[in-house]
């Protein structure tokens, strides 16, 4: 029936849900295949037919600017859950880009912000995704410039949790050299003053 709230709600849903497998499944199929993804491949992988998902997406090219902002949405939602409100001293953005990073979660580790430039080179050749693509690392700089510590020790903190991930994710770290690895870019993501729970 037409306007009934109930009717509205149930397609709202549907349509949240078919958007997010489309977006969970063309991110599955970037990470294997690169910026070379079809929507024929995506569709299939979604369960969606091609029709279906140019209905949500329009194209191909903002199928993946689609791609880029969620992945980049959900490991900022990652990061900003790792926040301890309770540190008051510089660094609290860091450490939790930190704890985002190092504490074994696979979503985190997934997250191609951790692993962009071998995955997601490719998808630099799409103009809007560039753009997509710096403004989320542009973004990120200020958070960090805006936490209170030197430029050189985000930068060495930041860096060294991004490839403690990337090796994580690739089999190249055991949660034991995880940990460490973890607890000693926490006390690098401190001022030197105080000591940062794990």
């Amino acid at each position: 029936m037409a306007g009934d709230p109930a009717v509205d709600v149930r397609q709202t849903r549907n349509t949240e849900r078919t958007r997010r497998a489309v977006l969970d499944a063309a991110t599955q199929v970037i990470l294997e295949k690169g910026a070379a993804v079809t929507l024929a491949q995506v569709a299939s992988v979604a369960g969606v037919s091609k029709s279906g998902l140019i209905h949500h997406f329009g194209s191909r090219d903002h199928l993946v600017i689609a791609v880029v902002e969620d992945v980049y949405e959900r490991f900022r939602e990652a990061v900003v859950s790792h926040l301890d409100l309770s540190e008051n001293h510089p660094g609290k953005m860091l450490r939790a880009y930190v704890r985002a990073l190092c504490a074994g979660s696979t979503d985190a580790l997934a997250a191609p912000d951790v692993t962009s430039v071998p995955m997601w080179s490719g998808l630099y050749a799409i103009p809007a995704v560039a753009s997509v693509i710096d403004q989320n690392s542009a973004w990120w700089s200020e958070q960090f410039a805006l936490d209170g510590l030197g430029p050189e020790r985000i930068q060495i903190v930041r860096r060294a949790a991004e490839g403690v991930a990337a090796a994580a994710l690739h089999g190249e770290e055991d949660e034991v050299s995880i940990a460490t690895a973890r607890r000693l870019l926490l006390d690098l993501a401190t001022d030197g003053t105080f000591h940062t729970p794990v």
